[in-house]
């Protein structure tokens, strides 16, 4: 595993602009980065695709006790939620995708920070846009991904005839997410259909949920965390509806740092995974991560090393309660600290996106990173 330096391409906005790449730059500069890639060995992404995978299957085991022991509070469940999630676990609703963060340095078993697995984001940039990056830079190269394959694959999991897509509408990132999966989802062969999240119905005498023009949702993707939807005004029906929703219900338990301790207490030492607890433990010894059982973009993290403040982000997340993990061995290339993101569709690994920051904290205007394999 290398971070390689190469000057970027002079016309490389316009380049992601035409793949529906909108979301390249903020406030602070670029959010796609192309000064630099990260070069990984054959052996290194077989890692990184193993440990996704072994994860993936540990989160599901994991999942099935939390149900078979009614450890909701665990997770900071909130008791309206529970028939809906058993419903669609026992109905076995699909699932699309999930990104598991992981920190790796190339040496060491990658380690898992945290499961992404409800309403991840730099999709379109870890499928298409770095894809083209490498055809144009690298043709003679690899990379570790086949995501949109995947996804038009998963797609046919669904039985709709009509997929609605919703999101909050302000936030660029989710809208062109949220745009580049209605594309997939059409090339599976469905048809599509936007709506705000605000605009969406419920029938009562049908029981299900309906779009402005009261047509049917038959299946809703909605980049919109289901902890967030259970303050919605809608929220007394969810658990009744008839609609089918992407990600389904049953996610809650996987999106949710809380299951981290779970995954610690039943599979001690495993490989992939850190030491975690539900409160600060001595066994941590003075060193850990506190994360938001609930958060998004590393909002509300603290970092404490030997007790020493090392590092805090602010946020509105914690009200469900926090988890201490040990931390993680990140690894620094020159002052750049990069996150594995590996993609999991249709409950395979597929797929790797980078991104890193010259802080420890991955935040929402982290870096995103090209990447490839070399040969």
């Amino acid at each position: 595993m290398k971070r390689i330096s190469i000057p970027e391409r002079p016309d490389w906005r316009a380049k992601v602009e035409t793949l529906g790449f909108t979301y390249h730059t903020h406030d602070t500069g670029p959010y796609w980065d192309e000064t630099a890639y990260y070069a990984f060995s054959a052996r290194e992404v077989d890692a990184l695709e193993a440990a996704a995978n072994a994860l993936h299957q540990l989160c599901i085991d994991a999942a099935q006790v939390v149900i078979d022991r009614g450890w909701w509070s665990r997770l900071g469940i909130p008791t309206a939620a529970v028939p809906a999630i058993l419903a669609s676990w026992e109905r076995d609703d699909p699932s699309l995708y999930g990104r598991f963060d992981l920190a790796y340095d190339g040496v060491n078993a990658p380690k898992l920070l945290e499961y992404n697995a409800d309403t991840p984001t730099s999709l379109i940039e870890a499928s298409v846009v770095q894809w083209y990056w490498l055809q144009e830079r690298f043709p003679a190269e690899d990379q570790f991904n086949s995501i949109h394959e995947h996804l038009i694959e998963a797609w046919r999991n669904v039985a709709a005839q009509r997929v609605h897509f919703a999101a909050v509408q302000d936030l660029p990132e989710d809208t062109q997410t949220v745009t580049y999966l209605m594309d997939t989802c059409q090339q599976a062969g469905f048809q599509t259909q936007a709506i705000a999240m605000d605009d969406i119905g419920w029938d009562e005498a049908r029981g299900l949920f309906v779009d402005v023009d009261a047509d049917e949702i038959n299946a809703l993707f909605k980049l919109y965390p289901w902890e967030w939807m259970w303050h919605e005004p809608f929220a007394r029906y969810l658990g009744d509806a008839k609609n089918l929703f992407i990600e389904p219900p049953w996610k809650l338990l996987l999106s949710n740092k809380g299951l981290l301790p779970v995954l610690w207490e039943l599979y001690p030492d495993h490989p992939n995974l850190l030491p975690a607890y539900e409160m600060q433990d001595a066994r941590l010894a003075g060193s850990y991560a506190k994360k938001p059982r609930f958060s998004r973009e590393g909002a509300n993290v603290t970092l404490v090393h030997q007790g020493k403040l090392v590092e805090s982000t602010g946020g509105e997340y914690g009200e469900e309660g926090f988890v201490y993990q040990a931390l993680a061995p990140i690894p620094d290339f020159a002052g750049h600290h990069p996150v594995c993101g590996v993609w999991v569709v249709n409950h395979e690994a597929c797929g790797l996106g980078l991104r890193e920051d010259t802080r420890w904290i991955t935040g929402n205007v982290s870096r995103f990173v090209p990447h490839l394999m070399t040969k």
